[in-house]
Parts: C-alpha cells; sequence; structure tokens
C-alpha cells in the first residue's frame, strides 16, 4: 500500500449493535460465573442471551473472545477504586473510602467476583499479561504512594502491597463467600445490613492498625 494512501477507519458499531453486544456480555457473565471458563459453553451463552448460535457468533467468532472482552471490562471496573486512591489526601480518609469502596462493589458486583476468582483458581491462564502488566503497574503505583505516607509519619509501617491484599481478601471474601457469610451470620443479621456492619469491622480493624504509633 502506498504511504500516501491510509488505511480505512473502522466503521463504528451501531446502536443495535453496541446493544446486541452488551446483551451477549451479560449473558456471558452470568454463564461464565457460573460455570466457569471451561465449563460455559457458546450455545449456552447464546440460550442465555434469547438468540440463535450463528447470530451470537457474527459478534464475538469465540468463546474465548467473548470471555477476554469481560475480563478486561470487569479489570477496569475492579481497578477503579483502587485508581481513586489520592496521594494527596489524608491517608486514612482515603483507605477507609478505598475499603467502602470494595465492599460496594462485593454487594454490587458479585457475579463478576466469581468469575474473577474463577479465573486465578485455574492460574490465570486467559488474564496473566493484564495481571503482570496493567494489575502491577496500579499497584506497584499505589504502594509507592501508601510507602510515602508510611516514611512520612502519617501511617504506621507496614508492608504496602500486603496491606492491598489484605483489603482485597477481607473485602471480596463478601461476593465470593457470600452465600456461607448469610448461612454463618443467620436471619437476624444475613440480610443486606450484613455489608454494613461489614464495614464497620473493616474499617476498625484497618484504621486501628494503620495509626501511627507514638514514639
Amino acid at each position: 500500500m502506498s504511504a500516501d494512501v491510509q488505511a480505512p477507519a473502522p466503521r463504528r458499531r451501531t446502536r443495535i449493535q453496541r446493544e446486541k453486544r452488551d446483551l451477549i456480555l451479560e449473558a456471558a457473565l452470568e454463564v461464565f460465573s457460573a460455570h466457569g471458563f471451561r465449563g460455559a459453553t457458546i450455545d449456552q451463552i447464546a440460550e442465555a442471551a434469547g438468540m440463535s448460535k450463528p447470530n451470537l457468533l457474527y459478534y464475538f467468532r469465540r468463546k474465548e473472545d467473548i470471555h477476554e472482552t469481560l475480563m478486561q471490562r470487569l479489570l477496569d471496573t475492579w481497578l477503579a477504586p483502587l485508581r481513586e486512591l489520592d496521594d494527596v489526601g489524608d491517608p486514612l480518609t482515603e483507605l477507609r473510602s478505598y475499603i467502602h469502596r470494595k465492599l460496594e462493589m462485593a454487594r454490587d458486583f458479585p457475579r463478576e467476583s466469581r468469575l474473577f476468582a474463577n479465573e486465578i483458581l485455574q492460574g490465570a491462564p486467559r488474564i496473566m499479561p493484564l495481571l503482570e502488566g496493567e494489575l502491577k503497574t496500579l499497584v506497584d503505583d499505589k504502594a509507592a504512594v501508601i510507602d510515602g505516607w508510611m516514611r512520612a509519619g502519617k501511617i504506621a509501617r507496614t508492608d504496602p502491597r500486603h496491606l492491598i491484599f489484605s483489603i482485597w481478601a477481607t473485602t471480596q471474601h463478601y461476593a465470593d463467600f457470600d452465600v456461607q457469610v448469610r448461612a454463618v451470620l443467620g436471619p437476624g443479621r444475613g440480610d443486606e445490613h450484613r455489608f454494613e456492619d461489614a464495614a464497620r469491622f473493616l474499617e476498625n480493624l484497618f484504621m486501628d492498625g494503620l495509626r501511627p504509633r507514638a514514639r
């Protein structure tokens, strides 16, 4: 192709095409979160989306393409609260807000959390580049922010990355093990207020541990 001839720009999807893709991705989220990548099939996704298999394959050629799109969207959503951690804000306020946001996501996006957990339990064969790239870069950046707060004496000294891991583990537990949480708490405490109770507990747990110690 001549250097003076530019390749045609990709066509923008129509509104109907965008709606169809979103419908497929919503159905795929339900199927993948219930059956995992290996157990899910194109036929199951098509049935859940209420469309024929050939129609679905017009929008996504392979199951892998659907899963990859879902995982990229999921990581964008999942990492948004960490991106908002502000290095110029008050450390305890910033970390308290992060804990609350993560619990809200556990409450509002349980299927997405299960989908991510399933992928990780399988060794992350389809998202390892995202984990080693985008995710690691973001965690490294925010760990540096937290380390700066520690060096300035604003919060107690600890390992910044393990602090982030601990927040992930304690908040996402309420999504991935929700059935267990509700069963153990029982009818009196296993309703929607369980997230408010969890927020108060985790806030006390982390904030008490992070307040600077008097020398």
